[in-house]
């Protein structure tokens, strides 16, 4: 009886190491990576260069060489970037340049999210340093918008390019040359979210949109317009952006549909209705009571408010052609800018005409 236990307990040791092997041998084959062979490697990737230009081959090993080269500084710019933190802290001034540039190899690495966490880390020490508002902010501001573009992240973009645009508006006077062109650069992201929808808005949002870029313009005109220090190629710019966002909220009118638009008389009315009940001793009773309906000419009020909207945006752009042909006629410009000047304007009036016609359709409403 003892012999049969051992012997039971003996068999029963070997097939555990033999299972035990099994099993270390199935974790090491599944843990190792398959390693190609160089002769399949060199055959696939001369498979691949065969089926390429001898241009397009250069350009390939051009672009991998590059990838190389910015690998290996991805790495020294951290590591500089770890002893540049040891030696003067985390929030030193210094280091706004260090992950501004670190910021910039990610990008051509098309590393989009690394680069806008570097770049945010980059603007949080430049306002720790500097202030809420500060100049040292906008540089890295426009990188982390090239940033969410190429990601194609619109929604952030916006919000970026409003940051953008206060953040100038705080730092430099309403006619400085670096305010006009931060201006400039809001009104054609604008122009470019109501274009493209970028932001994925309603007709009704989109008409909003429109008419807060068209209220932008008129204050920004209104601050510079008659200023000595604005340049007249300026002011065309501005005017030209303005133009664009008034016909932008035209059409937005012409899209919208008319209910949206608040009617000129009182939406609903009081009227008395009377009707002849029995009374209590069988004879006949008139009761009246008051009920609120919906005002009858309501609606035509809504539809007169709509293209009164219309007809206020298209004399918006008349009168920026108005400007345009003042500036034509007495600015400082050269015989060739004059010259573009009058086909713009000319361009203007085709385009201003063409949107009004669509928008007075009786489809529109």
């Amino acid at each position: 009886m003892t012999l049969f236990s051992a012997t039971t307990r003996m068999i029963a040791a070997c097939l555990g190491l033999l299972c035990l092997g099994s099993v270390l041998n199935a974790q090491t084959d599944e843990s190792l990576p398959v390693e190609v062979p160089v002769e399949v490697q060199d055959g696939e990737n001369a498979e691949a260069e065969a089926e390429l230009s001898p241009e397009e081959l250069a350009a390939e090993l051009a672009r991998q060489a590059r990838i190389r080269e910015l690998t290996g500084e991805l790495a020294q710019r951290q590591a500089a970037i770890e002893d540049q933190q040891s030696e003067v802290g985390i929030y030193h001034s210094s280091l706004i340049e260090s992950y501004s540039d670190l910021a910039a190899v990610y990008l051509e690495l098309e590393d989009f999210e690394s680069a806008a966490s570097t770049l945010n880390d980059a603007l949080q020490i430049a306002r720790i340093n500097n202030g809420l508002y500060s100049q040292q902010q906008l540089p890295l501001l426009d990188d982390l918008i090239a940033s969410q573009m190429r990601r194609q992240d619109w929604q952030k973009v916006d919000d970026l390019v409003h940051l953008d645009h206060h953040i100038a508006s705080r730092v430099y006077e309403k006619t400085d040359g670096e305010y006009l062109a931060a201006a400039e650069d809001y009104g054609q992201w604008k122009l470019r979210v109501l274009r493209e929808n970028l932001l994925q808005l309603s007709n009704n949002g989109l008409y909003d949109e429109a008419e807060d870029l068209s209220d932008f313009y008129s204050r920004l005109l209104a601050n510079v317009e008659f200023s000595e220090e604005v340049d007249a190629r300026d002011l065309i710019r501005l005017l030209q952006g303005k133009s664009q966002a008034d016909m932008s909220l035209a059409q937005s009118i012409a899209n919208t549909h008319y209910t949206y638009f608040q009617g000129t008389v009182t939406r609903y009315i009081t009227e008395t209705r009377c009707r002849n009940t029995a009374g209590p001793n069988g004879q006949v009773v008139r009761q009246c009571f008051n009920v609120q309906v919906e005002n009858p000419r309501y609606r035509q009020s809504q539809i007169d408010a709509k293209r009164f909207a219309v007809n206020r945006s298209m004399r918006e752009i008349n009168l920026v052609i108005e400007r345009m042909e003042f500036i034509r006629d007495n600015g400082d410009l050269s015989a060739s800018e004059r010259q573009n000047l009058e086909t713009q304007i000319a361009n203007l009036k085709t385009q201003a005409d063409t949107v009004y016609r669509d928008s007075r359709r009786r489809s529109r409403f």
